[in-house]
């Protein structure tokens, strides 16, 4: 099981970001380096990417607040 989490220096500023599309839904299979979410940090997209392939579980439902550090899927 491997995390997908916000990492901490994807932004400067300590601020909420907030998770706009997951791309796939819960229990869906995803393949390493695939784009799963989208992520908006004042008025900034980022793109969450899978690190490895497997079934997506999602921790975190769409737009809601996230911090750096958090885990919002993993990937059986």
């Amino acid at each position: 099981m491997t995390d997908i989490k916000i990492e901490p220096d994807l932004w400067e500023e300590d601020v909420e970001g907030v998770i706009t599309a997951w791309l796939f839904s819960d229990g869906e299979t995803v393949s390493a380096g695939t784009v799963v979410a989208e992520l908006m940090v004042e008025k900034i997209q980022h793109e969450l990417i899978s690190p490895v392939g497997g079934t997506l579980r999602v921790l975190v439902e769409a737009e809601q607040p996230v911090n750096k550090g958090d885990v919002v899927a993993r990937v059986e």
